[in-house]
């Protein structure tokens, strides 16, 4: 069992809130996302999600593709992303997984991205746009390493898909709450339950996360009533945005506790 798993299933044993929450990596700078990193850490995020800016983020909302493109005009590289995993994981305990579209990791190589990941202290990859029947290569360097590998399980998944998806993630598995692009959203669409429930259908031990329209602290204690943890990103970077380091603090702090 990962780190990541680990702590996921302590937190459901003492009945608290797992909070996992993502943020772009060199927005609005590398450094300052470095500290903004570590501040929500060292606030209550349970797990963090650090993003790679990507030119075409086709599954994200306006809010981290305004701050994605802001970190690639500042001139972000993918060649300073594992010096800032490194700089986090020296930091704090927290699991620190990488979140990134495909092509920018094959562009790099799949097996170089793997062992620098690794040596950086970081604990896995999310891959919103990849799908396990085409993993083969990132299947086998996660074996190898030991790296966490965390699919997605949607509104749309079959059944099959989903025992597929519960068979091959490590870490935990990524529930999509509505078929659409990241974003806040008012109502956290009820599609969530169904899919975190067909999940529950394989028996898998692997948790299971819901993210996508969760901004608020109702809303990460409703997730967590039914499933193993929530994700959040919009918020923070818009957080961030309004007030900076503090004003994140607090955020975090505010959906992790409720207050």
């Amino acid at each position: 069992m990962s780190k990541t798993e680990e702590l996921l299933h302590d937190l459901d044993n003492k009945g608290e809130t797992a909070l996992i929450g993502y943020f772009p990596a060199g927005y609005p700078t590398v450094a300052d996302s470095v500290e903004a990193c570590v501040a929500m850490c060292e606030s209550g995020v349970d797990i963090l999600e650090l993003g790679v800016p990507y030119s075409d983020p086709v599954m994200d909302g306006l809010v981290i593709q305004v701050a994605t493109e802001k970190a690639l005009e500042n001139g972000f590289k993918l060649s300073q992303f594992f010096d800032a995993v490194k700089q986090i994981t020296s930091r704090v305990d927290t699991p620190v997984l990488v979140m990134s579209y495909w092509n920018p990791i094959m562009q790099y190589g799949v097996e170089r991205f793997a062992k620098d990941l690794k040596a950086a202290g970081g604990a896995g990859l999310i891959t919103p746009d990849l799908i396990p029947d085409e993993a083969a290569d990132w299947l086998a360097f996660s074996d190898a390493l030991d790296l966490d590998r965390v699919f997605m399980a949607t509104p749309s998944s079959s059944q099959e898909r989903l025992d597929q998806v519960a068979r091959l993630s490590r870490g935990f598995i990524y529930a999509v709450s509505t078929m659409g692009i990241t974003g806040a959203r008012e109502d956290l669409d009820a599609k969530a339950r169904a899919v975190v429930s067909g999940v529950r259908k394989t028996d898998t031990k692997v948790p299971v996360c819901v993210g996508i329209g969760i901004s608020t602290a109702d809303q990460v204690e409703e997730v967590n009533s039914y499933a193993d943890g929530a994700i959040v990103g919009s918020v923070f970077i818009k957080a961030y945005r309004d007030g900076g380091i503090e004003e994140l603090k607090q955020t975090v702090r505010k959906l992790k506790g409720g207050k």
